[in-house]
């Protein structure tokens, strides 16, 4: 086995910064050399086309450098260390210092996968001035530890290439499966001012009919209907350690519990939030600050035995509709525009049970109907779910490989 060996990053590499054209001279824009701003460089692994492009006479004028395919794009202002990999021919503005991989010294996707000790490497030694910046000089004098042959360079960098690939592919099946939801909620659910759905189920005609919520809803309620807040102080303690309930926050919904902070409470506790156990299918709003979000709870589904909600949500849940259903028209354009106008506009975004009651919506009376509705966006939602599993699978396994692949 070939030992691994300290290199500069300057040694095996070219860090170039960038310029900008003079703005005063039209002339020197609109051309056909792709130049980019740190501003483009997102979550995207390649660039391929920048929003501005700069003409020849603009790149003679200016201290813009060209920089050859497969170039590692790295911001150095900031919003230090963020990267992305060349696939043309381009130039930057000043806010970056790029690494130009010398041929067989250093594997552009080996690099790019040290995206992270980039950055932080970056953060440190621009800590230091008054605006955040790291000088290509800075980026040169980067210590590394490298494999000593190009070839393992390569076959790590194809190994990390993969898995950024998979990222990608659930990533865009996501976003594929989130458009497809968000044009059937608006083709399955009536438009404002209409009663019948422009795309429907086979078997169903009848206009929706229009209902208030407190109607639909048979229990709306929420943390503090368990009494006041010095009875709340009395009962309620919190617990960083499980215990007999898990207390779940809108927090813990939307991150899928992967915190790593939860909260717990004992068996006194769970007893007084009697009015929030989540032991029946219900459906979750934040009502401080979040306002808008929707989430659909289903006992099984939930990772302790036991559990209540905690404060600044509201519970809703039905007896007679489909809280399937029902979940997914409070994602509808209806009520989020609805929502919007009981929200309070200053200070932290909130609204209460009172105003919600009073809300009117849409719905089909036929319950048939509001299954298959729910079953065909929960569908949907699963699917979405499926993936972005995958996704953070992947990106586990790509933490580990990092820390175990690289010295």
């Amino acid at each position: 086995m070939i030992a691994w060996k300290q290199r500069k990053l300057g040694d095996v590499s070219e860090i170039l910064g960038g310029g900008t054209p003079s703005t005063n001279h039209p002339e020197y824009w609109d051309g056909d050399i792709d130049w980019y701003s740190p501003a483009e460089i997102l979550d995207q692994i390649y660039v391929k086309r920048s929003r501005r492009r700069i003409t020849q006479l603009g790149y003679d004028n200016s201290s813009a450098k060209l920089l050859p395919p497969g170039t590692v794009l790295f911001t150095s202002r900031a919003g230090i260390g963020k990267t992305a990999i060349l696939s043309q021919k381009s130039c930057t503005n000043q806010g970056f210092q790029s690494i130009v991989p010398h041929e067989n010294e250093l594997d552009t996707y080996f690099i790019f996968s040290r995206t992270n000790v980039l950055k932080r490497y970056g953060e440190l030694v621009g800590a230091g001035s008054t605006f955040a910046e790291v000088s290509g000089k800075q980026m040169s004098a980067m210590n590394l530890m490298l494999p000593t042959t190009i070839q393992e360079q390569q076959l790590i960098g194809q190994f990390f290439k993969k898995l950024d690939c998979l990222i990608t592919l659930h990533q865009q099946k996501i976003t594929l499966l989130t458009n497809l939801k968000k044009a059937m909620l608006e083709k399955m659910f009536p438009k404002k001012g209409t009663v019948i759905p422009k795309f429907r189920f086979n078997g169903f005609a009848n206009a929706w009919e229009q209902q208030k919520l407190g109607e639909v809803f048979e229990t709306v309620t929420d943390y503090v209907a368990a009494g006041s807040f010095a009875d709340l102080a009395e009962n309620v303690v919190y617990r960083d350690t499980p215990n007999y309930a898990q207390l779940v926050r809108t927090t813990d919904l939307k991150n899928g519990f992967h915190s790593g902070s939860n909260v717990y409470v004992d068996k006194k506790a769970f007893d007084f939030l009697y009015r929030v156990n989540l032991d029946k299918e219900c459906i979750i709003l934040p009502n401080i600050g979040n306002c808008g979000e929707v989430y659909l709870v289903i006992p099984d589904n939930l990772p302790y035995k036991h559990n209540v909600l905690g404060p600044n949500a509201i519970l809703i849940r039905s007896d007679t509709s489909d809280n399937v259903f029902l979940s997914i028209l409070l994602q509808g354009k209806d009520f989020q525009e609805k929502l919007s106008l009981i929200i309070s506009p200053n200070g932290q975004t909130k609204f209460n049970k009172t105003e919600l009651k009073q809300i009117s919506l849409n719905m089909p009376k036929q319950s048939d109907e509001q299954h298959q509705l729910g079953a065909y966006f929960s569908q949907l939602d699963r699917l979405i779910t499926l993936h972005q599993r995958k996704i953070d699978k992947i990106k586990n396994l790509k933490k580990a490989m990092l820390d175990q692949m690289f010295i």
